[in-house]
């Protein structure tokens, strides 16, 4: 839109440069004026603000001057038309679209804050999306704001190095920082002062370097991802493994009917009341065909494939696999 804009803009300017050529050349050599004469009278003529002119005009030069009215009033008229909407345009829209969007910031709570829209910045939006998560996204280029702000994807233009940004983006009520910049100094520094602004904040941050992990660490940081890392181990397990790597990529998050999908389920969910009781009490595989594969303790320890005799401890989680359809029934039995 901005580029479109700029187009016209450009456009109206060159027309309107036409015409004061246009102007200064023909009364040089119809009337054949000094320069400076030319240049007042194409003035007076455009502008039209009735200036008595340098001598009376003959038929040629009036003629000459009708046909120079008439040419500048239509671009004039475009000019000034073009400059207006590209002021509205920029200022009273933009300005609405932002309000409007840091209402609804401002209603948003347990929301998940996404610094930078960048290849990682995007693709955990898009899961987000797909999860049907409320989240924000920080970003300083405004091209891409403008490129990809819509109802669904809420953007907050500003560096999210800034405190004032965080705090637009809701972070005291918000759940989780995914930190995608492309700089390791840059995420270094969203993590520390994130964390300052809200404690119990869980932080995701991007890496490159190896010598960041540590320092993100001590930042604040959660989890730190390393995709180059990621990238490379996942092609190598290609080569290595290849049958166990591609039924591990199917594990997707809704996708098609004969895709497996795997979901995570919290104690409260499956134990509304809050009665501590056995995996082999709750019947998960009867009810809904969805098979129990993990359990994370309240003190965060991961067991795989748990015994059926284990007791589920409040503030544990479940995860499970299972097709789709029985995907579906298990958040329709849970509320998931």
């Amino acid at each position: 839109m901005r580029k479109l804009f700029q187009t016209k803009i450009y456009s109206a300017l060159l027309l309107l440069i036409l015409v004061f050529i246009i102007g200064i050349t023909g009364y040089k050599l119809i009337s054949e004026y000094s320069w400076i004469d030319s240049i007042y009278m194409t003035v007076i003529t455009i502008a039209t603000v009735g200036f008595r002119e340098v001598r009376p005009l003959d038929p040629i030069e009036k003629l000459f001057t009708s046909g120079l009215i008439l040419t500048s009033i239509f671009v004039m008229g475009y000019a000034i038309t073009v400059i207006t909407e590209y002021i509205l345009s920029k200022n009273n829209i933009g300005n609405l679209r932002q309000k409007r969007v840091e209402k609804k910031i401002k209603k948003m709570h347990d929301h998940i804050i996404v610094c930078g829209y960048g290849r990682n910045g995007q693709q955990a939006a898009h899961k987000l999306l797909a999860y049907k998560q409320r989240f924000v996204v920080i970003e300083k280029d405004e091209h891409i704001v403008d490129k990809y702000s819509s109802d669904s994807v809420l953007f907050i233009h500003g560096n999210a190095n800034e405190d004032e940004v965080l705090i637009k983006a809701s972070i005291e009520k918000a759940s989780t920082l995914i930190c995608a910049l492309p700089n390791d100094a840059d995420n270094l520094f969203v993590v520390l002062s994130a964390r300052q602004l809200n404690k119990d904040l869980k932080i995701i941050s991007r890496a490159t370097e190896e010598t960041t992990l540590k320092k993100l660490k001590l930042a604040g940081a959660d989890n730190i991802i390393m995709p180059d890392k990621i990238g490379g181990e996942h092609m190598a397990s290609l080569v290595v493994t290849p049958d166990l790597v591609e039924f591990l990529d199917n594990l997707s998050v809704s996708g098609e009917d004969d895709s497996i999908n795997v979901e995570q389920v919290s104690f409260s969910k499956v134990c509304p009341e809050g009665k501590e009781q056995a995996i082999v009490d709750l019947d998960l595989r009867n009810k809904t065909g969805c098979t129990i594969i993990g359990y994370k303790s309240p003190e965060g320890e991961y067991i795989v494939n748990p015994e059926a005799s284990l007791i589920l401890k409040r503030n544990s989680k479940l995860i499970l696999i299972g097709r789709p359809l029985q995907i579906e029934s298990l958040k329709q039995l849970y509320n998931v």
